[in-house]
């Protein structure tokens, strides 16, 4: 199978969304986002080494993995997804069966939530390297951003922390409708989801929103993690939130638990303390050596 047959291939199974005016085939895609609404644009680097080792899990768990990730950013947002987008550079070992089950994952993961495969780029590598861009849209002015929290604010977070720190978490559903119910009912003063654990994003929500923030124990930890590894290992994918003090949160949205974890407190932008004690923004840094 050569790169031509290979679009074809994707071209037939991208076929039918209607805000799809044009995909792949041409030099771009053109999209009709619903009227009264923003688009959100993400982009998430799947890299051999990196993010997964090809032995770790089969093509088709990667693949859904690859695409949840970016997708989890449109959910912090409290969006809806559109489209997304791959390009690919692919090793010989990955040309064939590996490939073709790669994108089936992808599709399933994108048809659970409404994202259709639009277009992309194909090129060969040693290093088996997909950039994933999603599109997706919100209400006009009402996207979930980082930078809307204030002081005497209750924190929370979606699920568990660390749960994928004794072992990989292949696949996992990004909480698109948590996002989506938080921006409905006018919930959330500040959003965004926990990639590089909650140390770490959590000083950046402040940072943007230019306030401190006092955690709490205990916190809603996965069985047997240590509270350390839960707040710095990084790809939970749940979201972390911010809810004015007069709002009132369910304990649980669709089943997964809705846990207060601190409040938002006058101080440096991005300080953060666990039980009064400074707590590092400590998580995955992709430049850290």
């Amino acid at each position: 199978m050569n790169e031509r047959e290979w679009i074809r291939r994707l071209r037939t199974r991208a076929a039918g969304a209607d805000h799809l005016v044009l995909g792949i085939g041409d030099d771009c895609a053109v999209l009709r986002p619903p009227a009264g609404t923003e688009l959100l644009v993400t982009t998430d680097l799947f890299i051999e080494g990196t993010h997964f080792r090809r032995r770790s899990a089969p093509p088709r768990a990667l693949g859904w993995r690859a695409l949840a990730r970016a997708l989890s950013d449109v959910a912090a947002m409290g969006g809806t997804p559109l489209a997304y987008f791959v390009s690919i550079a692919v090793p010989e070992w990955a040309w064939g069966p590996w490939l073709k089950d790669f994108y089936k994952g992808m599709a399933e993961s994108g048809s659970r939530t409404g994202a259709v495969l639009a277009g992309g780029d194909t090129t060969r590598a040693r290093t088996l390297t997909a950039d994933l861009i999603v599109l997706g849209h919100a209400p006009a002015g009402r996207a979930l951003r980082r930078d809307g929290a204030k002081t005497g604010d209750a924190i929370y977070v979606s699920g568990e922390l660390g749960v994928e720190a004794p072992g990989k978490r292949i696949r996992f559903e990004p909480r698109l409708a948590l996002g989506r119910y938080l921006l409905e009912n006018r919930l959330a003063s500040a959003c965004m989801d926990v990639s590089d654990g909650l140390a770490m994003d959590l000083s950046r929500l402040c940072e943007e929103s230019g306030v401190a923030a006092a955690l709490a124990s205990p916190l809603p930890l996965a069985q047997g993690v240590a509270v350390e590894r839960a707040l710095t290992h990084g790809e939970d994918y749940e979201l972390l939130f911010t809810v004015p003090s007069r709002q009132r949160v369910p304990a649980t949205f669709n089943g997964v638990p809705l846990t207060r974890v601190g409040t938002i407190v006058a101080g440096k932008a991005g300080r953060v303390t666990l039980d009064a004690k400074p707590l590092a923004a400590r998580g995955w840094d992709p430049f850290k050596v």
